[in-house]
């Protein structure tokens, strides 16, 4: 990382607190009232090495039901893995508290934020957010790890979404090593659209799904963060930094499966699970017992998205397929252990 905003700065100023290197502080990034004028703070934890170096953002939350990239925040603050040998790590564990508090997606206004920025001072309560997050906070930081999950009762197997040619996202990806990365275009008015137009490199994981914590998808998380700050020179001394068993696969290509019929849906297959064309991925069925339909993947690649619920309608999403990847290893379930 060539450059930095505040390895030369002794005093970091944001959110209208002061902090010196070497100190940690939890500032309060006020977002509105409720409507019983009860105010709403996200806490912001940050915390500053004597010495000189990068600062590192590390946000969850932006939709407020997603709660397994909150979980990984959590453990790396509970763990102290946010306090760094050298620069900055500031950790936002729930951006969007109004959707948390009611395991809502979206923001009380219905928009959802991670569609709204860079945001507008005087718009829309989730606009006026995006707007504060861009202006007070990203202006200081150097890279960014977000961490989300699937949602729609949509699984989805540990990975990293990145675009295409940016060798700084693939290097920093591959050092993550979640099992999967994936190429993926910038949704407009997006955290990281927004993120990519200021030149702060984002990586955006994705894993398991809303209302729900995944073990397994938690520790690749928290792994991966190890290894990233590792490679900044960050992560304390005290921690270990294990090695992946395996290496990413890349996927530059997939499509989505949809349900040809509505009804009731069970999967047969496991997430992450290489798959060959025309395999059995699930079945629909009706309550009555006059109606089976087996659900065939239409490529040989890997499933590194299911759809968990059990009522299903015509047109639904039903399995997320690479295109492409071929496997190089026996299929397991490996690829998903706790590395």
């Amino acid at each position: 990382m060539a450059k930095t905003k505040t390895e030369n700065e002794n005093v970091l100023e944001i959110l209208g607190t002061t902090i010196q290197k070497g100190e940690s502080a939890t500032v309060s990034f006020n977002v509105a009232k409720l409507h019983t004028q009860n105010s709403i703070d996200v806490p912001v934890i940050i915390s500053r090495s004597k010495k000189p170096g990068p600062t590192v953002l590390i946000t969850a939350g932006i939709h407020g039901d997603e709660i397994n990239g909150v979980e990984i925040v959590r453990q790396i603050i509970a763990r102290d893995i946010n306090k760094p040998k050298k620069g900055t790590v500031i950790c936002i564990p729930v951006i969007n508290v109004f959707g948390f508090i009611h395991m809502d997606r979206q923001f009380p206004d219905g928009r959802d934020l991670n569609r709204v920025f860079p945001g507008i001072k005087g718009g829309s309560l989730a606009s006026r957010v995006a707007f504060k997050l861009v202006t007070e906070i990203l202006t200081h930081v150097d890279f960014i790890m977000d961490f989300h999950t699937g949602g729609a009762d949509r699984f989805n197997a540990a990975h990293i979404r990145i675009i295409k040619n940016e060798t700084s996202l693939i290097d920093a990806a591959e050092i993550f090593a979640a099992p999967f990365i994936l190429y993926s275009k910038n949704l407009s008015k997006s955290f990281r659209q927004t993120c990519h137009k200021l030149g702060i490199p984002v990586l955006l994981f994705e894993g398991g799904k809303s209302f729900h914590i995944d073990n397994t998808t938690t520790n690749i998380g928290v792994n991966g963060v190890k290894r990233v700050l590792s490679h900044l020179g960050m992560l304390a001394t005290k921690f270990k930094v294990s090695k992946p068993k395996h290496e990413s696969i890349i996927i530059k290509k997939s499509k989505w499966v949809r349900a040809k019929y509505s009804g009731m849906f069970k999967s047969v297959v496991k997430i992450a699970q290489f798959v060959e064309k025309g395999q059995t991925l699930g079945h629909i069925t009706d309550p009555y017992g006059s109606f089976n339909h087996d659900v065939k993947a239409p490529n040989s690649g890997y499933l590194f998205s299911v759809n968990d619920a059990p009522i299903i309608y015509q047109g639904d999403a039903i399995f997320h397929i690479s295109i492409g990847v071929k496997n190089d290893q026996k299929p397991d379930t490996k690829r998903l252990q706790v590395t």
